[in-house]
């Protein structure tokens, strides 16, 4: 998706709190389309070398329990485009409609090749096709669901300047949320009142400090957070 000019952005990201971090990308649109370039490059590049994990995955998947292979979920990407992320599935089927939409640990929703593949993000490579596409990066905000997206402040709304992201500096910090989250008698709740502002100050200070060179900085420190 292209950096759109202010007029053209969306009314409720335009205030004040937005207009500071769209001028600090403003200047760095160059930037911004060699993102996009390596995006593309990138994952054209990693789904023709996924193939055989895509297969193995797949089969494992349905050998494991019943449903289908990938989970799709609405959630909300640059200018507040609500688009279907793809991963694969590692839960029992309809288990966003019998529990929260964040997930704790030990989630007895979580199926056994679900535990695994999560443990090292393996879950998470259908979304290359979600890069290919634009709705969304390598490197940006999570994705989150529009029950979050409604409470954001002025100034989280910055984060849908970009398209949503596969990693972050806010990522590799919470790579264990749900180990936080394990003892919250009322997850969505903490999730919302202390996580996701502490990770949306890591995403907006990211917008900051942003560079094609910085983002693959935080692509290589996920690689190493994945497999320390």
């Amino acid at each position: 998706m292209q950096f759109r000019d202010w007029d053209d952005i969306p009314e409720f990201m335009q205030n004040e709190a937005v207009r500071k971090y769209y001028d600090i990308l403003q200047k760095r649109r160059f930037s911004l389309v060699l993102k996009r370039f390596f995006d593309i490059v990138l994952s054209i590049f990693m789904i023709i070398i996924f193939i055989p994990v895509f297969l193995v995955i797949s089969v494992w998947i349905k050998t494991d329990s019943e449903g289908p292979v990938f989970y799709k979920q609405e959630r909300i990407t640059q200018y507040g485009k609500i688009f279907r992320i793809f991963k694969f599935r590692t839960m029992v089927i309809n288990a966003d409609k019998i529990g929260t939409l964040v997930t704790a640990q030990n989630d007895i929703r979580i199926t056994k090749v679900g535990r695994k593949i999560r443990k090292i993000r393996l879950d998470e490579i259908p979304q290359l096709f979600n890069i290919l596409t634009g709705d969304m990066s390598f490197v940006g905000t999570r994705p989150e669901v529009k029950k979050y997206v409604d409470v954001y402040t002025d100034e989280m709304k910055a984060t849908l300047l970009l398209p949503a992201g596969v990693t972050s500096m806010a990522s590799i910090a919470y790579k264990d949320e749900d180990n936080v989250l394990k003892a919250a008698v009322d997850v969505d709740e903490v999730y919302r009142k202390e996580i996701l502002p502490q990770k949306m100050d890591w995403n907006l200070d990211e917008i900051r400090k942003f560079s094609l060179f910085h983002e693959i900085k935080i692509m290589l420190k996920t690689v190493i957070s994945v497999f320390s």
